[in-house]
């Protein structure tokens, strides 16, 4: 029995690496494209074929956003508890894919949509049944891709042996590719799909999506004999919670003298801290009393819910000390936002024609904020860490922090800018007495808005993989799947703060006459640049906020083994692998 023990680990190890990369994209490609192919236009077709008020459209569109980067955190919790990464990814597809197809049903038949109308008609809204169907269509969207995000990036990381050396390299480079092959589908997204929405119809432009999705989860299926499949580890929230009620329980208990006398057990905590022992610190000193041993504990085999390690206690530490730098990355996504919902309402009043015959769809303006977020990637990897590396000796040229505050700056110039785009349009509809014609196009090109697509574009560089890469960085070894769940949180946070400054801006800026802010139907009468400059005032404020933060923040306190255990290891992997 022992030997059939041995043989199925040796099969189980030699499972895995680069054959797996192409199954595993292949699905992450297809969400992305299915993704963004519905929503870089989706304010297109909530406004012209459901006929929503533009606000009422923009928050639809936000509300959406924010409950689909809110499931990564139960998908993270489902793979991480029981059901393991692969059985998530897989049901989560399928649960996207029947989101896909009502959702292209009820584009295709005439009953779950109101009647179209002509220009200058009063268009009839859709009624509460064609809205309910939208809402459910999206719902199951955003349930599936909260399987699917955190688990992906994580999936594809276990395909890679980090005990082996060669693979640990490849493991980084994942990474790399993983991003990469990310914007590339959203580029394909926002060009030749936005485009047969806007000129073929929406049922294939919907369509080809949901077809793509079918596709990709019969490749991941496939894969299925070829993966590293890694037993989940239970719950991360679980010992979480254990601490903070064995802290509650104790919280009458004098504190020992000495930090040395708190409960430690390596045996315990083996699998949660290969890559290192997480060190006791002096803050948040309430929660080491979990750790005090009283008479009634058990050492040898302690109850969770009355006794913790160090350890344990340390992990939630490290993530109560994160919260205020996750807190300063919402902003940033209030920000970006914006361009999915008042930049492409801009977009679609100013002249797009790029020939005589060809115009750019307003929802394509994204792909210079996609380019310039790769050239970026590409630009920072190759020339600016290598360059920089020499001056501060850093191994990744800056610290994800300072990554972080650069990418807020950008962004604050991002939006400060589109205000000044926002002046200019105005002033070109009123010099050629366009004002009260809000589906005229007014004769200012497109190409104004770049500046603020391609600004939002490189910040995105800066900071949203500096947000990923301190996640990353900084989560307890045991959360790293949590940890993705956690940036996808801050995703979620910024679309309903966005949401919420839309709706406050548009009741209170509501002046006689039914002037406003936002309006409803005539962008030229509204004041979209004051909106832009309240949020760059608030991106001020963040970043001064962000800066003290960072001046105080403690890196996780971290003991790696030693090397002579971790010679030891490596002599008894080598030994197995020869056995």
């Amino acid at each position: 029995m022992g030997m059939m023990e041995e043989k199925v680990y040796h099969v189980e190890k030699k499972k895995g690496g680069l054959i797996t990369m192409p199954f595993i994209f292949s699905n992450e490609i297809c969400e992305k494209l299915a993704v963004v192919g519905f929503s870089a236009n989706m304010i297109s077709y909530l406004t012209s074929q459901l006929h929503l008020p533009l606000t009422k459209a923009a928050n639809t569109l936000t509300n959406f956003g924010g409950t689909a980067a809110l499931t990564p955190l139960l998908g993270a919790f489902v793979a991480d508890a029981f059901a393991g990464r692969f059985w998530t990814i897989l049901i989560s597809s399928i649960i996207y894919q029947t989101g896909m197809i009502s959702l292209t049903i009820s584009s295709v038949l005439p009953k779950l949509r109101p009647p179209p109308c002509h220009a200058n008609e009063v268009c009839k809204e859709a009624d509460s049944g064609q809205l309910a169907v939208l809402y459910i269509s999206l719902l199951l969207t955003a349930i599936g891709s909260g399987g699917i995000r955190p688990c992906v990036v994580s999936f594809g990381a276990d395909q890679f042996d980090e005990s082996d050396p060669k693979q640990k390299t490849t493991t980084w480079k994942f990474f790399n590719w993983y991003y990469f092959c990310m914007g590339a589908s959203i580029l394909v997204a926002v060009t030749v799909l936005v485009y047969i929405q806007d000129n073929i119809g929406w049922g294939w432009g919907l369509g080809i999506p949901t077809f793509a999705m079918a596709l990709s989860i019969i490749a991941f299926g496939f894969g299925y004999p070829l993966y590293r499949k890694l037993d989940p580890t239970g719950s991360p929230f679980t010992r979480l919670l254990q601490v903070c009620v064995t802290a509650y329980r104790k919280r009458n208990t004098p504190m020992v003298s000495d930090a040395k006398l708190l409960y430690e057990n390596g045996e315990l905590d083996a699998a949660l801290s290969i890559g290192g022992k997480l060190i006791h610190t002096d803050n948040l000193k309430f929660l080491d009393k979990a750790a005090i041993v009283t008479e009634e504990d058990n050492i040898k085999a302690p109850n969770p819910w009355k006794l913790n390690t160090v350890h344990r206690v340390e992990e939630l530490k490290s993530l109560i000390r994160m919260g205020p730098i996750w807190a300063a990355g919402i902003p940033l996504i209030t920000a970006y936002a914006q361009q999915g919902t008042f930049s492409l309402q801009q977009a679609k009043t100013m002249d797009r024609h790029l020939t005589k015959s060809f115009q750019i769809p307003a929802a394509s303006m994204t792909v210079f904020t996609q380019t310039s977020m790769l050239l970026t990637i590409i630009f920072y990897d190759r020339v600016f860490v290598p360059v920089v590396r020499r001056f501060t000796g850093i191994d990744r040229g800056i610290s994800f922090l300072t990554r972080m505050a650069i990418g807020f700056f950008i962004s604050l110039i991002a939006t400060f800018v589109a205000g000044f785009i926002e002046v200019k349009r105005k002033d070109a509809a009123l010099a050629y007495g366009l004002i009260d014609n809000p589906h005229t196009i007014i004769p200012i090109s497109v190409f104004w808005l770049i500046p603020q697509y391609c600004l939002h574009g490189i910040a995105e560089a800066f900071m949203s993989i500096g947000h990923l890469e301190f996640f990353y960085d900084q989560a307890p070894e045991s959360m790293r799947s949590t940890a993705t769940a956690l940036f996808w949180l801050s995703i979620s946070a910024g679309n309903y703060m966005s949401t919420l400054m839309v709706s406050l801006v548009h009741k209170y800026s509501a002046g006689n006459g039914g002037s406003n802010w936002l309006p409803n139907s005539n962008l030229n009468r509204g004041k979209l640049e004051y909106f832009y400059w309240l949020i760059t005032l608030l991106q001020f404020i963040n970043l001064v906020y962000y800066l003290c933060c960072a001046k105080f923040y403690t890196l996780k306190p971290i003991q790696v083994h030693k090397a002579e255990d971790d010679q030891l290891k490596e002599d008894r992997i080598e030994l197995t692998s020869h056995v």
